[in-house]
């Protein structure tokens, strides 16, 4: 499966939420590490996953949260 990998940056001008928000309130609460977002080679950066964090503002938080658990 093919993803779309997006900086803060990018991912804000997506969804119309300030990349201070993102990094602040969304990240590790709503955007979940391994899910919504990795780290390249164990590096500070940050990419988002485009597909799942979609998948999930459609669907909402708790589908995903469903589907880890039957994993």
């Amino acid at each position: 499966m093919s993803h779309t990998y997006l900086t803060t940056q990018e991912l804000s001008e997506l969804i119309k939420y300030n990349p201070r928000t993102i990094r602040n309130e969304l990240k590790d609460s709503v955007l979940i590490e391994g899910i919504h977002y990795i780290r390249p080679f164990g590096g500070r950066k940050i990419l988002y996953i485009w597909e799942e964090i979609e998948k999930d503002m459609r669907n909402g938080i708790a589908g995903s949260i469903n589907a880890m658990a039957l994993q």
